[in-house]
């Protein structure tokens, strides 16, 4: 089944990239100050962005949650903290036929997509670790050197989780990413970093502990104030009325009475006072963007479309049983422009 889903902002129905607008009284007014009209298809995990703003056609193939578990003798004496996790996700069922998969096989066959579909860009958001597996992070590695394709890597919850191990979220993820997934981020910040192709900016944003630090919420509005088009990649959707605490990242439901997973993650629980006050700013900065065209997301495992805003959030399905998206953002022709907007 198709689905069309329109997002946009009636107020903003000619505004366009690099074009200044005039106001009643000639003040210049900003590209993208009132909002980036744009439009979004549907069609099982196909996904079609069209806009003004887009000038070239960028095909990308998003994956998330591959939770792959291979090790090797390296990692032996962390086995009390990753034996759970090891064997979580040692076969799956693909998510459209049902036959028997795992998560090596399904990675391969995305990145076997992305090769064949001549895709620009390959997104990996959270979680294609089940735990930081040196074995797994040189595999991952070499396969993507293999498909010679440039990709994005921000890091899930369990991508530098070892169930049981001493210390806060945020120190086990510094630890982690710098002795083991730090080469997946190819120089950049492993906490936020921005990625530009054919005049759309990538932001890559780790909010793996489901919060976000003052750091990263200055450069997401340093990033707005750019007046370029932005897409969004976070792991942990973005809270959403209606939706799961697992739509973490600026839930007012978020804290230590709605963690109901910590004893089996075995990990500190969440705070007693809930999300920072940052982090509700970041939510609250995301949504307000003007020149945000979407967020793009994984962590819940099933496909999901929201509009916050105005503004698409895309979860997909996890690459553990197959799934991925292939997303293609397009120039709006203007035939189209002067019938949606």
């Amino acid at each position: 089944m198709k689905r069309r889903l329109f997002f946009k902002n009636a107020a903003t129905a000619s505004i366009g990239l690099g074009l200044t607008k005039y106001s009643s009284k000639d003040k210049p007014v900003q590209p993208f100050e009132k909002g980036l009209p744009f439009c979004v298809t549907v069609s099982e995990n196909k996904l079609q962005f069209f806009s003004e703003a887009i000038k070239e056609s960028i095909k990308i193939v998003h994956i998330a949650d591959t939770h792959l578990f291979m090790d090797d003798e390296r990692g032996v004496p962390y086995a009390m903290y990753s034996g759970r996790m090891a064997k979580a996700y040692n076969q799956t069922k693909h998510f459209k036929t049902g036959e028997a998969t795992n998560p090596e096989l399904a990675f391969a066959a995305a990145l076997d997509f992305a090769k064949e579909s001549k895709a620009d860009l390959i997104t990996l958001i959270g979680d294609i670790f089940s735990f930081p597996s040196e074995a797994a992070v040189e595999w991952v590695a070499a396969k993507l050197k293999e498909v010679d394709i440039p990709y994005i890597y921000v890091a899930g919850n369990h991508d530098w989780h070892y169930e049981g191990m001493e210390g806060t979220l945020e120190d086990l993820r510094d630890k982690w990413i710098k002795e083991r997934l730090l080469p997946l981020y190819q120089g950049k910040h492993p906490l936020m970093a921005a990625y530009d192709l054919k005049g759309i900016r990538f932001l890559a944003i780790d909010n793996s502990t489901y919060q976000i630090n003052k750091e990263q919420l200055d450069f997401f509005k340093e990033q707005v104030s750019s007046e370029v088009p932005l897409v969004l990649l976070v792991h942990i959707p973005m809270y959403a009325p209606g939706k799961s605490i697992s739509f973490g990242c600026g839930n007012p439901d978020w804290g230590a009475s709605s963690d109901q997973n910590f004893e089996l993650e075995r990990r500190l629980k969440w705070p007693e006072a809930g999300h920072s006050e940052i982090t509700f700013d970041f939510h609250r900065a995301v949504f307000s963007a003007p020149n945000l065209l979407g967020v793009f997301a994984g962590h819940i495992h099933r496909f999901s479309v929201e509009s916050i805003k105005g503004k698409p959030q895309i979860v997909t399905d996890d690459n553990a049983s197959g799934g991925f998206l292939d997303v293609d953002f397009l120039p709006l022709e203007p035939k189209d422009q002067s019938l949606i907007f």
